[in-house]
């Protein structure tokens, strides 16, 4: 069973690697996404990026460049479209179409159907070096990006008015934060599949959210719950010889739900009243 265990970390550790910087990656992005109330953007970027990819496929192109297209056209596209459609209509909207175009290239293409059901499952053991190249980048940009812009995309957000009347447009913050959240995406989709991508950019961020006393902590905790469940879900994934991204948003999810039930166990016993309580008045 080690020499087992040995043989697949040797065959998939560049695959491992790119993953988890992947699982670092992403919910330093889900945080932000958070603040912004933009979790749908998320998910229809990486669908977008699916059907990119798959497009690419029919046109004999690099899967990566199709999905880089489309997400970015989507960023690229997000703030002219806010003018005239709400967020909460509009990223759903680029989801469905999304979700639609990649199911009708899937069931009516030849050679579609197989690598569309690895980008909706996730095909990690089979990311190379491409894949893990574009993780460090996208990894040390994002890294850049939050610690010179990472405060005026707070302010940007929180104070617009103020923002703008210093003299910031807050546009070319959230635009370069948005391409940035899109490229990331599309390239984790490549590896991680459509719903194992938006996994790893939501439950991390939320539950670092939720339980962080400042937002530098939740920067900190967000990608080392995202990195364990990651490990944890590789792991299940090769002994079991299951995909692996319904492996990760089954761990993902039960992560969710453990750690508010743990917490609300916790404030429970700390408001516990003692056993031995008498109401007998003092002697005078």
């Amino acid at each position: 069973m080690t020499n087992e265990w040995l043989l697949q970390m040797e065959l998939f550790w560049q695959a491992g690697l790119a993953g988890g910087l992947l699982a670092v990656l992403l919910p330093i992005l889900g945080l932000t996404l958070r603040l912004r109330h933009e979790y749908w953007a998320a998910l229809a970027y990486g669908q977008l990026g699916a059907a990119g990819a798959l497009g690419a496929l029919v046109l004999g192109l690099p899967l990566l460049l199709g999905g880089l297209v489309f997400s970015l056209a989507a960023a690229a596209a997000k703030h002219p479209l806010e003018r005239r459609l709400p967020g909460v209509v509009l990223y759903p909207l680029l989801f469905i179409l999304g979700w639609g175009t990649s199911h009708l290239m899937t069931a009516n293409l030849p050679g579609v159907e197989r690598q569309g059901m690895a980008l909706f499952e996730g095909q990690l053991y089979f990311a190379g070096t491409e894949i893990l190249a574009g993780s460090i980048l996208a990894l040390t940009l994002t890294v850049i990006f939050i610690r010179m812009k990472g405060k005026a995309l707070l302010l940007a957000h929180l104070f617009p008015a103020h923002f703008g009347a210093q003299g910031h447009n807050p546009w070319r913050v959230r635009a370069g934060f948005d391409l940035l959240v899109a490229a990331s995406l599309a390239l984790a989709v490549m590896s991680l599949g459509v719903m194992g991508a938006f996994a790893l950019i939501l439950i991390p961020a939320w539950i670092a959210g939720v339980f962080s006393s400042s937002w530098r902590t939740a920067l900190i905790a967000g990608p080392l719950l995202s990195l364990l469940a990651y490990v944890l879900a590789f792991m299940l994934a090769l002994i079991h010889d299951q995909p692996f991204g319904p492996v990760l948003v089954l761990v993902l999810g039960l992560m969710a739900l453990a750690l508010p039930a743990f917490s609300l166990a916790k404030s429970r016993a700390a408001l516990r009243i003692p056993k031995k309580t008498t109401n007998e008045l003092p002697e005078e």
